[in-house]
């Protein structure tokens, strides 16, 4: 892809899904050479955007805005910053937004953000600042220049203790408000993106949805973090990786498998895009997206 490439993250109808990757910032020299490594390698298939994540209360801001200003210099591949409420002020967060407007940032992904004690803990207002995502979708819009995105919840966000119909108000709240698209947790059954899609599409949302794939590498990993967002794994693939958790080779192989079958599954669902948490490593999601059939990259 060209420097001059213009992407619109909102997504016409195409005909070969986007493909769109997640990367956090290192913490460290080691990490981040393991990163650009990664970056290099998944260059090959063309990412339409990648996502940068952004710590709670700016704690990784810094490390986010420059890598992410190197590697708009160096692929000229869009770039959608994340961006959360938690710790900040509405004047911090303007602040934000407008490096990322003078970093050359294509989009913003605006989030409310877990609270300091994880998804589950008491939200705690910051003075000044904002408690909920859509407030800061209108922020991003106010300023202008970025395409918008918001967190999609198909297995319902831990927030909303179950009231999936909430969750749909919600996003159409922020649709109305400025976002374009939307990039959902980690999804292991394709019937809830579907669900989510589907009752979307009744209320007359263009919202682009994009499905969030993870390759499962770890048993504990994927626990801990179904625990901690709410997230929904049936009952059987969950079983399947339970048996291989002592087997990392296996395990790996086949959190490949699954996640290829999902991809392909809301594919048939008429998915616009895929968007991978690549968790800075490159082998297992170069390895899904080469088995995909409707991708010729």
């Amino acid at each position: 892809m060209s420097a001059d490439t213009t992407i619109d993250v909102q997504a016409a109808e195409v005909a070969v899904p986007t493909i769109s990757f997640e990367f956090f910032p290192p913490k460290d020299p080691e990490g981040e050479q393991k990163l650009w490594q990664t970056i290099d390698e998944l260059q090959e298939f063309k990412p339409d955007f990648v996502s940068m994540t952004y710590g709670a209360g700016g704690g990784t801001r810094d490390r986010t805005i420059r890598i992410a200003a190197e590697f708009i210099a160096k692929t000229g591949v869009p770039v959608i910053g994340h961006l959360t409420c938690v710790g900040s002020t509405r004047n911090e967060l303007t602040e934000v937004l407008e490096q990322y407007k003078a970093e050359g940032f294509h989009g913003v992904l605006a989030l409310r953000g877990d609270p300091v004690g994880g998804p589950t803990a008491p939200w705690v207002t910051t003075p000044g600042g904002f408690d909920y995502a859509d407030q800061l979708v209108e922020l991003a819009a106010q300023i202008g220049g970025f395409s918008i995105g918001v967190a999609a919840f198909p297995d319902v966000h831990p927030a909303s203790e179950g009231n999936f119909a909430k969750d749909i108000n919600v996003l159409l709240r922020k649709e109305e408000l400025g976002a374009t698209f939307a990039i959902t947790q980690f999804v292991f059954d394709s019937g809830r993106y579907e669900a989510l899609r589907n009752a979307l599409d009744a209320r007359g949302s263009k919202l682009s949805i994009y499905p969030g794939i993870m390759p499962v590498t770890s048993y504990p990993q994927i626990v801990k973090m179904l625990e901690l967002s709410g997230g929904y794994m049936p009952k059987a693939t969950r079983l399947r990786f339970a048996r291989y958790q002592n087997d990392p080779e296996s395990l790996k192989q086949l959190g490949i498998d699954v996640a290829v079958q999902i991809c392909e599954d809301v594919f048939a669902l008429g998915a616009e895009g895929l968007h991978f948490y690549a968790l800075n490593t490159a082998g297992p999601t170069s390895a899904i997206i080469k088995q995909l059939s409707m991708l010729n990259r």
